[in-house]
């Protein structure tokens, strides 16, 4: 069965050894014999049970585990009675017409569904469900437990990355649809229906779920009881975390993340992204003697926003809103000319609590490299938009310099860019974007001509960016106002912090903390992100445990860490990026 569909790698039942440079794998280590492995394992613990409530998230292959769960039940003398959740939910005309005011006709964006999954059933149907008379009885799909019927919770969940891998392979669908669509459309309802209920569900479910189950395995389910999954949730507010990384090619992408990580597949085109830390997308990785398991990040805020956040949970409940990815145009090409939208906006058209504000930190870059940033100080707004349009009617090349701002693109520089603001990195660039957490709201105005990787055109969203660009964002204030000053605030022998101012519009701010030996940094009441941005490691110690972390790898510190210490042998460059006090 081909279920996925992708070069990378699915993550080991087992911790391979690993390099003294990026890790693909990072994990949290738990104490020896946390984690178990397989359905033989699985099934000695669910015999023990007469009646299972068996939820899960979207991308569950329900018919793969059922069948392999039930043989090793079988195997131990158990018969099971299954109960599919999806029969009580209200008709297929009643749920499109739910959904439909919300996913509309956009073939990208949409508005976040503001209900709950209980929604979707028909609660006759709920109360129709009756045990029988097996040895187990076994309630399974996502909702099972609304049943009422009450047993022992069980939770498979599948990382975000790995649904849309199951996506382009055709192997799964949304919820509430019996087939698969096109992954664009597909990937579009996870975003603002599936994964929105399914988030809120799982709020009810964490405080009494007795076991989880990671399923991007089919052969080989890891899974962990509650108990010692919510514990080792407590424990990771109280140290460093990097969740776990994915990459993908773009039509713009490069070849230097290929170069710095071996490890990854080396045989596709090129990597325009590395999803570093995209808190609704990224895992994390537990560990137990050398057993994996891989969890998703919002389990981590459903729990511990507080502790996470600091201060700032009361703003951004339990959505963790600091962003980093590394965007990777060396020996590749421009990323389209794009724009983000306003605060009002995005809560407005797409239910957003707070928007796409951006920031490109150059990594490294070739001589001559640049970025497209700001208006022209003649720009005029309705000739701007004419030659957009008739490009995109005509397929005819413009001459984007005509209108846009170009800036030397060099090592250690910041650029501020705030919604509404007119952008591309050039080619030749690796730019760590850190940004505020929405990461899909890209209104493209001009995308070079050129195709995505699947041969179709890339969407053009003239219409949406004219609605929100700002065109005050011109001349000699886009150099004063969105390429960050650098100020030394602190400075001794050994070290010195480097405040990279951002724009006002910016909610995080950013420090270069630059030093041989050691520092010690205080959280202030914030979370904070940091990245190596040069040097080849260092060393990170809280509460007197040492841990090492390597170049351009993100790790995030949690507000509850209250202090941390970095320590390095030789000079290096730390950037971190922290929650401004908005009191």
């Amino acid at each position: 069965m081909t279920y996925r569909k992708t070069e990378q790698a699915l993550l080991p039942a087992r911790l391979p050894p690993q390099p003294e440079h990026y890790r693909l794998y990072p994990h949290t280590e738990l104490e020896p014999g946390r984690i178990d492995l397989g359905y033989e394992a699985l099934a000695q613990v669910l015999s023990q049970h007469t009646t299972i409530i068996l939820e899960g998230y979207s991308g569950v292959i329900w018919e793969d585990f059922i069948q392999r769960i039930e043989l090793a039940l079988k195997n131990l003398g158990k018969t099971v009675a299954w109960h599919d959740s999806s029969l009580a939910l209200k008709t297929k005309d009643v749920i499109d017409a739910m959904i439909k005011p919300y996913l509309g006709d956009d073939p990208i964006f949409a508005m976040r569904y503001p209900g709950k999954l209980q929604d979707f059933f028909d609660s006759s149907k709920l109360e129709a469900i009756h045990l029988q008379d097996n040895d187990i009885n076994i309630i399974y799909g996502a909702g099972a437990s609304l049943s009422k019927i009450s047993g022992f919770k069980v939770f498979l969940d599948v990382p975000k990355n790995e649904i849309q891998f199951r996506t382009r392979a055709r192997s799964i669908s949304n919820l509430f649809e019996t087939q698969p669509f096109d992954s664009k459309q597909m990937y579009k309802q996870f975003f603002f229906l599936d994964w929105i209920v399914l988030n809120r569900h799982k709020e009810t479910l964490l405080p009494d779920l007795d076991l989880i189950i990671d399923t991007q395995r089919l052969e080989s389910p890891a899974f962990m009881t509650g108990v010692t999954f919510r514990q080792a949730l407590t424990e990771q507010c109280t140290r460093p975390l990097r969740v776990r990384p994915w990459f993908e090619p773009g039509a713009w992408g490069g070849q230097i993340l290929k170069q710095l990580i071996p490890e990854l597949p080396q045989n596709i085109p090129n990597y325009a992204w590395s999803f570093e830390a995209i808190m609704p997308e990224n895992g994390i990785i537990f560990s137990s003697s050398d057993l994996l398991l891989e969890v998703s990040f919002d389990w981590l805020m459903i729990q511990h926003a507080k502790e996470i956040l600091g201060q700032s949970e009361k703003r951004f409940g339990q959505e963790f809103p600091i962003r980093f990815d590394f965007l990777d145009t060396f020996d590749g090409g421009n990323l389209s000319l794009q724009c983000h939208p306003s605060p009002e906006y995005i809560k407005e058209h797409f239910g957003e609590n707070f928007t796409q504000d951006e920031t490109y930190y150059i990594l490294d870059s070739k001589e001559n490299a640049k970025v497209y940033l700001g208006f022209q100080e003649d720009i005029n707004s309705q000739k701007f938009r004419s030659v957009l349009e008739q490009s995109q009617s005509e397929a005819k090349a413009i001459n984007v310099e005509q209108f846009v701002q170009i800036h030397p693109a060099r090592k250690h520089d910041l650029f501020l860019i705030p919604h509404g603001t007119i952008h591309a990195s050039g080619k030749n660039v690796l730019v760590l974007e850190i940004s505020a957490t929405p990461y899909i709201f890209t209104f493209k105005v001009y995308d070079w001509l050129r195709l995505d990787l699947d041969g179709k055109p890339r969407p053009i969203n003239i219409s949406r960016a004219f609605e929100n660009l700002n065109f005050e964002r011109k001349g000699e204030l886009v150099k004063r106002e969105h390429i960050a000053s650098q100020e030394i605030i602190e400075e001794n022998e050994m070290s010195r912090v480097v405040h990279l101012a951002t724009h006002p519009d910016h909610f995080y701010d950013v420090h270069r903390l630059e030093f041989q030996g050691e520092i010690l940094v205080q959280c202030n009441g914030s979370c904070h992100v940091l990245s190596l941005v040069e040097g080849e490691s260092m060393v990170l110690e809280v509460n007197g445990t040492q841990q090492t972390y390597y170049y351009i790898e993100t790790i995030i510190i949690p507000a509850a860490v209250k202090q941390y210490r970095l320590i390095s042998q030789n000079k290096v460059k730390v950037i971190k990026a922290f929650l401004k006090d908005l009191k």
